[in-house]
């Protein structure tokens, strides 16, 4: 591919409107993709008139905004590893957010092979993925790689012990016809295929079956069951067993990003949108199994009790906690040390607390005047005096 045909694509976007707010979101655990099947976020732009719509809402839009953020009106909640790749090396943009999921990785090999712990797969050949398509970032990769040097860094291993069979694909489904017709929701992707069996979302599997190699990393421990359940493969290591949440990083924490334009010209949007995602992680909290059966139709668990078993202790709320940005920080160095980005940043100035610190300001407050309407004689709003909290 030319640099001019990667511009090209990249341009493929619907004019800027301040008027409008396009979102995505990866299949994964996190509170917008609860509110794409609630509809509160939208509710929170029309508020203030704005439309809120998916960014494939639009003919005019194809896949590549996902991963290159180049709509500046565009709020991305999703894998971690594009959105650093982006602020790093294409444009900046606003950290809002994560939702953290400890999930990790699994090892897995063929189901009757001689092969039981990590230690066994010294001189054999793992699998590793490489995309073709240099317009975006090669987030499955990346976390492969990171899985694989994790994994084999715990048996006191490293990559020279082990033969790595490099797997190069197209990766071009994004101009494919069939994938640029519109969609007004995440959801109706998925309607297209069945997602939980369908190989391209575990791309090494087949490699392994056949022979081609003795070992895959699966990046999730959700597609680890999914592999399973075929009776063909089995799982030999799980870091998501494992109490070092430092080793599990893979393309998570989910992150929130929109850009510097947005957050620096139109705050209200971000404000807007952080409020909607507070107000559903909590319902989300309450509501676990509710939320388990929404996310069933995303991600990669088994089924919805095995979603729940997933979500369970996880804050659906997004936070910038302690844990969250040093998670971030773990993913953004590995990319940097082995060369997926050009350019270092600093993960404490990408991140803006203060959007999220206002949009629960907001939430407190909406709150409060909606209870106190009727609990006090005319009502009242967080400034009422003579009221005791306690």
């Amino acid at each position: 591919m030319t640099t001019s045909e990667a511009k090209d694509r990249k341009a493929t976007t619907v004019p800027l409107n301040w008027e409008e707010v396009w979102y995505t979101n990866c299949p994964m655990v996190s509170a917008n993709n609860v509110d794409q099947e609630l509809g509160w976020c939208r509710e929170e732009f029309k508020k203030i008139g704005v439309e809120y719509d998916y960014f494939r809402h639009s003919p005019l839009n194809n896949w590549y905004p996902h991963y290159v953020h180049n709509l500046d009106n565009l709020i991305r909640f999703g894998g971690l590893y594009p959105p650093i790749a982006v602020n790093a090396d294409i444009r900046r943009t606003v950290l809002l957010g994560a939702t953290w999921v400890c999930e990790g990785g699994v090892m897995q090999v063929r189901a009757r092979d001689k092969i039981f712990k990590i230690q066994d797969l010294k001189g054999k050949k793992i699998g590793l993925t490489k995309s073709l398509n240099t317009i975006k970032n090669d987030w499955w990769r990346i976390q492969e790689h990171m899985g694989i040097e994790n994994m084999l860094m715990l048996h006191d291993m490293t990559m020279d012990d082990v033969e790595i069979v490099e797997f190069p694909y197209a990766d071009d489904w994004y101009d494919d016809p069939k994938m640029l017709a519109p969609i007004n929701n995440p959801s109706e992707t998925w309607l297209r295929r069945d997602h939980k069996h369908d190989y391209a979302f575990r791309p090494l599997e087949k490699a392994l079956i056949a022979g081609t190699v003795d070992a895959i990393y699966n990046q999730m421990g959700q597609m680890g069951q999914l592999s399973e359940a075929t009776a063909q493969i089995k799982s030999i290591f799980d870091l998501s067993k494992l109490p070092d949440w430092t080793i599990q990083v893979a393309n998570t924490p989910a992150v929130i990003t929109c850009t510097d334009v947005m957050a620096n010209e139109h705050p209200e949007l971000v404000i807007a949108y952080m409020k909607a995602m507070i107000k559903v992680g909590r319902w989300a909290n309450e509501h676990k199994h509710a939320a388990a059966v929404i996310l069933n139709r995303q991600t990669f668990y088994l089924d919805a009790e095995h979603t729940y078993e997933g979500i369970k202790h996880v804050d659906m709320v997004p936070s910038l906690c302690a844990q969250n940005m040093e998670c971030i920080r773990i993913g953004k160095d590995f990319m940097l040390s082995h060369g997926y980005i050009q350019n270092d940043f600093d993960v404490a100035e990408w991140a803006r607390p203060e959007f999220l610190e206002r949009a629960a300001m907001d939430v407190l407050t909406e709150e409060w005047e909606k209870r106190s309407w009727s609990k006090l004689p005319g009502g009242g709003g967080l400034d009422v005096s003579c009221t005791r909290l306690g």
